[in-house]
């Protein structure tokens, strides 16, 4: 596991003092507020904005990420100030000539050697920068689509395409929208940035304390009691921040020692926390960075997303809640001590003003705002909510923090979208993405569940060692015309079953990025934690295929139907969570639990035939729990 780990770790962090430390912060600050200013304020082509965002995003790659997996305290080495150099004159060479690019005819009109060069420049660091912020992984599976666009020519059969020389590849590749300058790149340079910037200042004025306090008010004094705070906590979190790895470093440094304290072995409470964190990611109403890229993509209302994405999501939540409920009863595991359980109308005062920005949020989401002023708006409360108490002020100096870390943050996500836009734009200039299709709609026989398994096999394994949105947009390219156009899956219903599937892949083994981050603070082995996580979750990667058959779990259909489907759905889920535990009142017989799985199966996409017979199988399954002596119990 070491050469695994080896393979996909990143660049240490570069710690620097001094006035390599001011003027970083300073930089660092400074990019924050020119996003904020084209996002939101000027009028920018959208090539020249993400073309200027990521070179200025690469100058702050190579000034604080090392060239190896060591945290290093010292400043950054000459090669690494010649490269954020190079980052910089790339950006201030294309932001002085945007006009001409955005004026130039794409394969029409020949590029310059200066353009040739500083787009060269440009997608080399874009590798290099991908490789320290992400990992080899996907640094590896961008190498090989780029040496297929330019030798793909040579092979034979199915995967040849025509020539495309070193011309041609870069002005798709840098002069275009297809290429780098893509979906993915435009939407971590407007909406995911503000959102990260939203997150990072609730989490600078103390939202995240409240949060964790809410939780335990209300969960504390049930048995498991700080197994369902981290649910709940990295939950309401999550859903701010976006990213599963960093949920679980913020809200489980808190809950993991706690559980692990009042006798909770290492590995449960890793995965409890890891399950809990990477829902985050589907949770509404900010959901995460992939819910933006979705949007994008398929021009879809990011509402109606926020929308579709309400009741999977709590049905995620629903099946991890149960579970750890039950392995709670199961193992004996003790609540908070009172002592420990902050007052619900305490937490309240103390930080009730945090729902402020939430509400914003929705209000502005609502009434049609775009995704990046809602954004922007939630920002702005919080820093006038924090205003009402002194231990939560946000004064200038905090402001500014606030504006660098939020570009520190950002840092990996920008290398991960890069690289998915040179991904992207080899798929598009060589036909993959229709081959491929055809390739899945061959093996699978063009039977739909078998090419949804097919699709969610692939999305899990592009997630390995991978950011979410990455992970997302790969597979919406190679699968998502597969699903929507030769099986005519609903839209929202193809492109929600693969942004889920993408989310899940942080805690599928063997990389599991999230169970290493957990792994750092339960001091337990990591694959253990992942295990834990995915058992905990287990109904989650059921869901998705439930959603695609029952569009109505996406709120889409009559009222009527929705209703009924939800809660069919929300008993099925339970039931899954009972067979998986296998505990209820109880332990459960083999035989008991194989009856409830079944039915909870059978319920998640119920037929007027299936739902009666369905509820009378759980009945049999259940019903000698309730009894005194049991029956049957193996």
């Amino acid at each position: 596991m070491n050469l695994l780990t080896a393979a996909f770790s990143t660049g240490g962090r570069r710690q620097t003092t001094g006035w390599w430390k001011a003027f970083i912060t300073a930089y660092a600050a400074c990019v924050t507020v020119w996003v904020l200013y084209a996002a939101t304020v000027a009028l920018i082509d959208a090539l020249a904005l993400t073309i200027i965002f990521l070179t200025l995003m690469l100058v702050l790659v190579f000034l604080t990420v090392n060239a190896t997996a060591v945290d290093e305290d010292r400043s950054p080495p000459v090669y690494d100030i010649a490269m954020a150099l190079a980052s910089g004159a790339a950006g201030l060479y294309f932001a002085v000539n945007a006009g001409d690019i955005a004026a130039r005819i794409t394969l029409l009109d020949p590029l310059s050697g200066w353009d040739i060069g500083f787009a060269t420049i440009v997608w080399v660091l874009t590798l290099e920068a991908t490789r320290r912020t992400v990992g080899l992984g996907l640094t590896l599976l961008v190498g090989v689509f780029i040496l297929y666009n330019l030798y793909g020519d040579r092979f034979e059969g199915p995967l040849n395409h025509g020539l495309i020389t070193y011309d041609h590849f870069i002005d798709i590749m840098v002069f275009t929208t297809d290429g780098i300058f893509g979906v993915p790149l435009r939407v971590a340079g407007t909406y995911v940035f503000l959102f990260v910037l939203f997150g990072t200042f609730l989490s600078r004025a103390g939202g995240s304390e409240f949060f964790f306090d809410l939780s335990a008010a209300i969960s504390g004094r049930s048995p498991g009691g700080p197994a369902k705070i981290a649910v709940v906590s990295s939950g309401l979190y999550g859903t701010i921040s976006g990213s599963p790895t960093s949920d679980v470093v913020t809200t489980g440094a808190v809950t993991i020692p706690i559980m692990k304290r009042l006798g909770y072995p290492g590995r449960l409470a890793g995965g409890v926390e890891v399950a809990a964190s990477t829902g985050g990611s589907i949770l509404p109403p900010v959901m995460g960075s992939a819910a933006f890229i979705m949007a994008d993509f398929t021009d879809l209302d990011y509402l109606d997303i926020v929308i579709a994405g309400l009741v999977p999501a709590v049905l995620y939540y629903l099946c991890v809640y149960t579970q750890v409920h039950l392995r709670s009863l199961k193992m004996g595991l003790a609540p908070l001590a009172d002592a420990d359980i902050p007052r619900l109308k305490d937490t309240m005062k103390r930080g009730g003003l945090f729902l402020v920005p939430l509400i914003v949020i929705v209000v502005a989401l609502i009434e049609g705002f775009t995704p990046t002023y809602v954004a922007a708006f939630g920002a702005a409360t919080i820093v006038l909510v924090s205003l009402f108490r002194a231990d939560t002020r946000m004064g200038p100096r905090a402001i500014y923090e606030a504006l660098a870390e939020t570009a520190m943050r950002m840092v990996p996500v920008t290398g991960a979208c890069a690289a998915a836009g040179l991904v992207i734009g080899g798929i598009t200039m060589t036909g993959l993405a229709a081959k491929f299709s055809h390739l899945i709609f061959y093996i699978a026989d063009a039977d739909l569940f078998l090419s949804l398994v097919i699709a969610a096999a692939l999305t899990i394994v592009l997630g390995l060692g991978m950011p979410t949105p990455s992970a997302y947009i790969l597979a919406a390219v190679l699968v998502g015309p597969l699903l929507i156009d030769d099986l005519q899956v609903n839209l929202m219903a193809g492109h929600m079953f693969l942004l889920y599937f993408a989310v899940l892949s942080a805690m599928t083994p063997p990389v599991a990025v999230a169970a290493y981050a957990a792994s750092a603070i339960a001091l337990d082995n990591p694959m253990k934690i992942a295990v834990t996580a995915v058992r905990l979750s287990l109904g989650a990667f059921i869901l998705p295929f439930a959603f695609v058959y029952a569009n109505e779990i996406l709120l889409i259909g009559e009222p009527g139907s929705i209703a009924l489907i939800c809660l069919s759905a929300a008993i099925g889920l339970v039931l899954l969570s009972i067979a998986v535990e296998g505990y209820l009142k109880r332990a459960m017989p083999a035989w008991s639990r194989l009856l409830a799985a079944g039915a909870g199966i059978a319920l998640l996409a119920p037929t007027p035939v299936t739902a009666p017979v369905a509820l009378g199988v759980a009945a049999v399954a259940l019903i000698p729990q309730f009894r005194k002596s049991p029956v049957g119990a193996a």
